[in-house]
């Protein structure tokens, strides 16, 4: 299997300095750069394909977000993990909504950063505990949106089990349960989301009910 291509945009030197040392020597895992500007990253894109971008929200003197538009309008395939110190709850939502695969906070263990860095080239969602619990504390909503029905308490547990990064089998263990009843509980969830796949159902979950079907 080919390495996971990184590339970081961060605008401490040595921070990205010493996560890319780090990163370098965990198998499975390659930096291809580092920047510390939206600007110097999309020159980046066009030199070297990245999987995987680990993207600081703020960059001095920018925002880290615009780079979504800039991959939108390049149609560039890479998943961004935004890697930061910590941002509002309302900021969490808006990156999401913008494209974000997942939040990292940077006081997290290199072993949860490679862990989600995975799952996010995988096409999965990571959501750092601390920044579930500040979506799901947002009152934020789209113009229109309808409150959709509750989850039941089963729904509830496997959608959280989701949200842990877990897979059916470990849900099952930890609920106690068959895989194939999860299984037939994430059909359920499908359903109620009107999404195909755990990766939508993910999304649609923080973005539209963080406050109904992701309480502690």
């Amino acid at each position: 299997m080919d390495d996971i291509r990184i590339l970081m945009v961060d605008d401490h030197g040595l921070f990205r300095e010493s996560l890319s040392r780090l990163l370098q020597t965990s198998p499975g895992f390659k930096v291809v750069g580092q920047c510390s500007t939206v600007s110097e990253a999309v020159a980046a894109f066009g030199a070297t394909p990245a999987d995987v971008v680990l993207l600081d929200y703020d960059l001095g003197e920018e925002q880290g977000t615009s780079l979504f538009a800039e991959l939108r309008q390049r149609q560039n395939s890479a998943k961004v993990l935004m890697v930061t110190a910590g941002m509002t709850d309302a900021v969490t939502v808006r990156i999401m909504a913008e494209g974000a695969k997942g939040v990292f906070l940077k006081h997290s263990s290199l072993d949860q950063l490679l862990a989600a860095i995975q799952r996010v080239a995988n096409g999965e969602v990571w959501m750092d505990t601390a920044a579930l619990k500040a979506v799901a504390g947002s009152r934020e909503r789209s113009d229109g949106f309808e409150r959709g029905r509750p989850l039941t308490v089963r729904q509830s547990d496997v959608m959280r089990g989701i949200l842990d990064g877990l897979t059916n089998k470990e849900i099952a263990q930890k609920m106690k349960s068959s895989e194939s009843s999860v299984k037939a509980v994430i059909q359920e969830l499908f359903q109620k989301a009107g999404v195909r796949t755990r990766s939508q159902l993910v999304r649609i979950a923080i973005e539209k009910h963080s406050s109904d079907w992701l309480h502690a």
